[in-house]
């Protein structure tokens, strides 16, 4: 009886969660601009959650509440300036030809939205290659065909699986470097410039990653995720460097989710060619259920190339919208962390050493990125905007998922590998 009072109880607290606003303020210049996302009404009063720009770069987030009546602009342009320094001066330089690859399945509305993003990107010279996963309906290649003709080249993937998707992706490009994002996102104009100039600025340099914002918070599910941290991990540029491992992270390389994620994130191709790619049994669309982003990431590093974390690349991510999308997304984060740790130390043996001398720690930081957290308050408590960190409600519900797709996750990997030997086999 306990137990099912308390979920009727985090289901009332879900359902009391109310939409926010999503909008831009852009401080440069003697007159600061507000505009609500693209798509997005004007705004009204009620809470806001704006992305803070000096210069056209982000800078910073932050959650005002408007009152009735009151101007918008004047009321969130005197937070953002008392709490969002300006932007770091420094220009990105010119950056190399790059292949921007998208991985989808049967989403040809979502994927003409991020296509048309990705087409006005800013960068002197990139090419596009969407890789259609496992179709079943010829949706996608009739709207590449159709509507984006020679700007577009489509790649058909027939084994199922996004890290299968990426890898055929890999095969395909002709660029220095490879980014990466998801069909579900809308780029930035600036993205791909800001996100892959610093493979120019540093020959040493294998990965970066980029910032990730929510598109759209509508929905109660959109609402709690970006309360949770969401996907963004700050506004601070950092590069991480296997020959000086940082200070503040004694999980170092294996906390591979603090680096970035897979909607936002871009290789050197000799790198992640020269690495394999990623892992065919991890990734959406496996038994693994996730995990092939953060495989690429130790894998790089584990090969002595650095990693560089921007904030100015910018992707919008429309968030999934209902209590049981939460719950297959839970389920499956926690799958894709311990499926990808299987996969890293079955692929690179030689990890073993310094993943088992972590491993106490781990499990400490993984009790508490599962830890159930409630505060009291009619909205659920807890404000968008403070990422990557780890201390906004988390229902039980999500808690148990999260920590009961962690303990499947080996076995999803070596599912995912059985699957992947008989698809070969038949193949023959």
């Amino acid at each position: 009886m306990a137990g099912s009072a308390r979920a009727r109880e985090e289901i009332r607290r879900f359902l009391d969660i109310g939409a926010v606003q999503v909008a831009e303020l852009d401080l440069d210049g003697a007159e600061a601009v507000l505009r609500p996302r693209p798509g997005s009404p004007p705004l009204t009063h009620g809470e806001v959650f704006a992305l803070v720009r000096w210069g056209g770069r982000p800078v910073g987030t932050l959650l005002g509440r408007v009152p009735e009546g009151a101007d918008a602009k004047a009321v969130l342009v005197e937070r953002a300036r008392a709490e969002c320094a300006p932007a770091v001066a420094e220009e990105p330089g010119q950056p190399p030809f790059t292949s921007v690859v998208v991985a989808t399945r049967e989403r040809a509305g979502q994927l003409a939205r991020a296509l048309d993003s990705l087409l006005a990107q800013d960068h002197p010279r990139f090419e596009i290659v969407v890789v259609d996963n496992a179709p079943v309906t010829g949706g996608t290649r009739e709207l590449v065909e159709r509507k984006y003709a020679e700007r577009v080249r489509y790649v058909c993937e027939p084994v199922p699986g996004l890290a299968s998707a990426h890898n055929a992706g890999l095969g395909a490009v002709r660029g220095e470097v490879v980014a990466f994002t998801d069909d579900d996102v809308v780029a930035d104009p600036r993205w791909l410039t800001e996100l892959t100039a610093p493979f120019a600025a540093d020959a040493g340099l294998g990965c970066s990653t980029g910032l990730i914002l929510p598109a759209r918070l509508t929905t109660p599910a959109q609402v709690l995720l970006e309360r949770h941290g969401g996907f963004a991990k700050g506004f601070t540029p950092r590069t991480y460097d296997p020959a000086h491992p940082p200070g503040d992270e004694p999980l170092f390389p294996f906390t591979a989710g603090r680096f970035g994620s897979g909607a936002n994130m871009a290789f050197r191709t000799a790198v992640l060619r020269e690495v394999g790619g990623f892992d065919p049994a991890t990734g959406a669309g496996t038994a693994a259920r996730g995990g092939d982003d953060l495989y690429g990431f130790v894998r790089v590093l584990a090969q002595g190339h650095r990693l560089r974390y921007t904030p100015y690349a910018l992707v919008w991510h429309h968030h999934r919208e209902t209590w049981r999308d939460l719950e297959t997304q839970a389920y499956g984060y926690g799958a894709g962390l311990t499926a990808y740790l299987t996969a890293v130390l079955v692929n690179r043996p030689s990890l073993l050493p310094a993943f088992l001398a972590r491993l106490p720690r781990g499990l400490a930081r993984a009790r508490a990125l599962t830890a159930v957290r409630v505060t009291e308050g009619a909205d659920g408590g807890g404000t968008p905007g403070d990422h990557d960190v780890r201390t906004h409600p988390w229902p039980r519900r999500l808690s148990r998922l999260q920590r009961r797709g962690m303990v499947y996750g080996p076995v999803g990997y070596l599912k995912a590998r059985r699957a992947l030997r008989a698809t070969a086999r038949r193949a023959r």
